[in-house]
């Protein structure tokens, strides 16, 4: 066992009086130890009831012959972190837990492991650590919140943010608001639509590292405790057959979680998350690879915010495995791929069906051809950007209009809401991308002021910063190279033109090169906004949001 390092023999003595301490029997001394990575807070409601989903993990490893010993992850509610400095600390968190995570599980030579994640940035972050660790993990979600019911429709938060926004062109009362502020969140959980965090648990099911259930089932659901338990059963069982992550997270795994992806319609920030995890198995995951994929791959589901269906009606639907199985009736899984029961992707989803094609639909009534997500180049960004293509409405999917120029989020705000953008206007936010931001904020306040104020089919938002997956319309981000380092993002002027084809998959401004040459000539790199902390830190060490936004090593 890899734990004997650290307590057998005579050398360790010192180390088994510790765990003595601790109040291991000499009976557990000799059981394998699983660590499990608690994501618990009190101050994200997707994680509120994690520390239930822990105590059921225990169990299931006691029960299945191992020692559980928990220890914690940080969290960030990017709800609350929205629109203030906070959320510049958002997607820097992934890092700080998958280091950490490294850093506890080798500091303790753990067997195996088991995560228990549920919001944005600790699914990739715990995966990207699986990854790097590769000792046999499983992962146990918190599990996605109820919809809220309002009006006789069921509501979630993008709803929410969405209700300021008419708040703002005078079409909500504060009353209204208020309403919508009782009763859009009812429970605890993920939040209901189809956003980061439940994207992100629904891929780890594609990518064979969670059990079934693992994205959809409800956070308040027993069923949850009852798969938690399994999780923990899971793992030892991984361990005695000696199946490890990187055995489960390959290329061809990874492959399949983008197909996935495309079919559930994902969140935008899939496209900085999985090439983040493939870093970690030395997989050059290129964001273009989403385009020949989006182009065979039909996307099924039109979940909050694309359409009316939330996680839960996913459930019910059958889940990840009846989205999987339609897809592999027509080619489009590796089915070869080994998961976390043991058994294959093709074993796992061989009895699985589609309880309701209205939420799930068949291939051959899709609501199209091509898949969620799509990948534009032009002369604005040559390495690449990202929109959901599935939540745009088809006005939209090309549209040409002059660019209205902001610097940042909060000065391009003021101006939606103070009724400057009218119909045809295409809003442009720069530096705001992993360096420029630092930390690549989420703009959920400036789509959702759009979507409020009725500009959703008439206004489009490109920036180098990112959006939350509760944004919606014709939103483009991770524009590549950012403002921050010279990108051509920066040198846009206020009415240059812009040129959108999301079929056609290219944005452009109609700008000759010579000019763009010329301007490029006067560009100087902007003060730094941050000087000091952990955001200088990873200012230095950021990468591009095309390579996922991963960390390396300062040039010297």
């Amino acid at each position: 066992m890899k734990s004997d390092n650290a307590r057998a023999g005579m050398q360790q003595a010192p180390a088994r009086s510790l765990f003595n301490a601790l109040g291991f029997t000499p009976e557990e001394m000799k059981k394998p130890m699983v660590g499990i990575v608690s994501s618990y807070n009190e101050i994200v409601p997707g994680h509120m009831n994690i520390d239930k989903i822990v105590d059921a993990v225990k169990l299931g490893v006691a029960e299945a012959g191992g020692v559980p010993v928990v220890f914690p992850a940080i969290a960030v509610c990017d709800g609350i972190a929205m629109g203030h400095i906070g959320m510049k600390y958002s997607l820097v968190t992934r890092d700080l837990i998958a280091d950490s995570t490294e850093c506890m599980a080798i500091a303790h030579q753990f067997d195996a492991l088991v995560m228990v994640p549920n919001c944005d940035k600790n699914v990739p972050g715990l995966l990207m650590a699986a990854a790097r660790l590769d000792l046999p993990t499983v992962f146990v979600s918190g599990g996605p919140m109820l919809a809220g019911h309002l009006g006789g429709q069921k509501r979630s938060l993008s709803s929410m943010f969405e209700a300021v926004g008419s708040y703002e062109a005078g079409k909500m009362t504060e009353e209204d608001v208020e309403e919508y502020v009782n009763k859009v969140c009812p429970t605890c959980g993920s939040c209901s639509g189809m956003y980061t965090a439940n994207s992100m648990n629904c891929l780890t099911e594609a990518l064979g590292m969670g059990l079934r259930g693992n994205g959809t089932i409800p956070a308040v659901y027993s069923e949850r405790i009852r798969l938690a338990k399994h999780a923990g059963m899971a793992v030892m069982d991984l361990w005695r057959k000696g199946i490890t992550a990187r055995q489960i997270i390959t290329k061809e795994s990874m492959l399949n979680a983008l197909t996935v992806d495309m079919a559930l319609g994902c969140s935008t920030n899939s496209m900085l998350h999985l090439p983040a995890i493939a870093h970690e198995i030395g997989f050059d995951f290129d964001i273009s690879f989403a385009n020949p994929i989006s182009e065979k791959t039909p996307n099924l589901c039109h979940l909050a915010p694309a359409g009316p269906t939330y996680m839960e009606d996913l459930n019910e639907a059958g889940g990840v495995y009846a989205v999987m199985k339609e897809l592999s009736d027509i080619g489009l899984i590796n089915t070869e791929c080994l998961t976390v029961t043991g058994n294959t992707i093709g074993e796992n989803i061989k009895n699985a069906r589609n309880l309701n094609p209205e939420v799930i639909r068949t291939v051959d009534n899709a609501y199209s051809k091509t898949g969620g997500l799509a990948v534009l180049k032009g002369n604005i960004a040559p390495d690449g950007s990202v929109v959901k293509r599935s939540a745009v409405v088809p006005e939209m999917l090309v549209h040409e209009g002059p660019a209205r120029v902001f610097d940042s989020e909060d000065d391009a705000i003021v101006a939606i809401k103070g009724g400057k953008i009218v119909p045809g206007d295409v809003v442009v936010i720069r530096y705001e991308g992993p360096k420029g931001g630092p930390g690549m904020r989420e703009m959920l306040n400036p789509t959702s002021a759009i979507a409020g104020m009725g500009l959703g089919s008439s206004v489009a938002l490109i920036t180098d910063g990112r959006f939350s997956g509760a944004s919606r319309g014709a939103s483009i981000g991770h524009v590549s190279p950012e403002a921050a380092v010279g990108g051509p993002i920066a040198l846009i002027e206020e009415g240059d033109i812009i040129s959108i084809d999301i079929p056609g998959l290219s944005m452009n401004v109609k700008v000759s090169d010579e000019e763009l040459a010329k301007r490029k000539e006067k560009w100087q790199p902007r003060e730094p906004k941050v000087t000091t902390g952990y955001l200088k830190r990873y200012m230095s060490m950021v990468t591009s949001g095309n390579m996922g936004a991963v960390l390396k090593a300062p040039e010297v």
